[in-house]
């Protein structure tokens, strides 16, 4: 099995914390946004990793070495071979996944690197191909799939005025012949077939399903999005309430804290007389005094004091002092409030 990861988008809706480093490497309960999505992507198809395939934009800022030895260690963690391959301008879904050509061979998933879930099935590996959905309350603002009597995907629309299912494509996608879908991403450059001057995933998908592809609908029972602050935090919240992984570090210091769990709490954290969580992450090396936290991400290196602070993120090697309630400040970033 194969797995895609288009990444190349900077996350402008995430700053300050992606002036930095590119949004999938930000962490969510302590570990980078596209790690837990590949270890969550293992999970499902319980098959064994070759090769997965970062595609990434050509920003140094964002993409330098130091991003791309992060991204292959993720990859070397899971047993697979990683790749690092970049997409020089942004022409769409389709362009992005072609970038990775050499890995649309066999079983491949593509999975668009700003999503999380949760699930609990067991991919079919025998079937054409799977869309991972989740039932919204709202679909016009989604790709949507319909589903014939037999549960197959008969049809799929883009932000449908007045939809016909309830069931959001969350970015996920399973294709049993990797090689189908790299000659019909190919026709599609060729003969330069765009929507809004991008080549797009879903028209390669209708021409498979209309050569007789049968692609199956893989539900998720949760969804989680890490397009904006809020969205993060909440995100790193459900990641730690459905958490089964060691989350405090035993190297963490306790000065006459109270920790409520859940919380992440990573090697070297110093706390002195203060009151973390629930759902709080705390990242390596970072010094908490005299702060009430709760529903927050902080990285790094940082100094809090004196905080009281809720649905917050705090970036690395950055130091704030003051009782703001809310706050959402970068990297290498210092702030007092009086």
């Amino acid at each position: 099995m194969n797995i895609i990861i288009p990444m190349a988008g900077i996350g402008s809706r995430l700053r300050p914390h992606t002036l930095t480093v590119p949004k999938p490497l930000v962490p969510v309960a302590g570990k980078a946004i596209v790690q837990r999505l590949v270890e969550d992507i293992a999970k499902v198809v319980n098959e064994p990793l070759e090769e997965i395939a970062f595609v990434i934009g050509p920003n140094e800022q964002f993409f330098g070495k130091e991003v791309q030895k992060n991204l292959l260690e993720v990859a070397a963690k899971l047993g697979a071979k990683g790749s690092i391959n970049i997409q020089e301008e942004a022409l769409g879904t389709a362009h992005a996944i072609y970038m990775a050509k050499q890995a649309l061979t066999g079983n491949v998933i593509v999975a668009f690197a700003d999503t999380l879930f949760r699930a609990d099935f067991v991919l079919d590996a025998t079937v054409d191909g799977t869309v991972w959905v989740k039932e919204v309350e709202d679909p016009r603002a989604f790709g949507v799939v319909q589903l014939n009597a037999n549960g197959i995907i008969e049809d799929f629309v883009e932000k449908p005025e007045n939809p016909q299912s309830n069931l959001a494509i969350i970015g996920i996608y399973y294709f049993k012949n990797g090689e189908a879908l790299r000659a019909e991403i190919e026709y599609l450059l060729d003969n330069n077939i765009t929507e809004k001057g991008e080549y797009q995933l879903t028209n390669a998908l209708d021409t498979l399903k209309n050569k007789g592809a049968k692609f199956t609908p893989g539900k998720v029972i949760e969804w989680w999005d890490c397009g904006n602050k809020n969205a993060t935090v909440n995100t790193n919240q459900r990641v730690l309430a459905n958490s089964t992984e060691k989350l405090i570090a035993d190297s963490m210091v306790n000065n006459g804290s109270e920790i409520i769990e859940p919380c992440f709490i990573g090697e070297n954290v110093i706390l002195i007389n203060s009151k973390i969580g629930p759902y709080v992450s705390i990242g390596n090396n970072t010094v908490i005094e005299n702060s009430t936290i709760d529903n927050s991400i902080i990285q790094t290196f940082s100094t809090i004091r004196n905080a009281q602070l809720t649905n917050s993120m705090i970036g690395n090697k950055a130091e704030y002092d003051g009782t703001a309630n809310e706050i959402s400040i970068g990297d290498f970033s210092t702030r007092r409030i009086d």
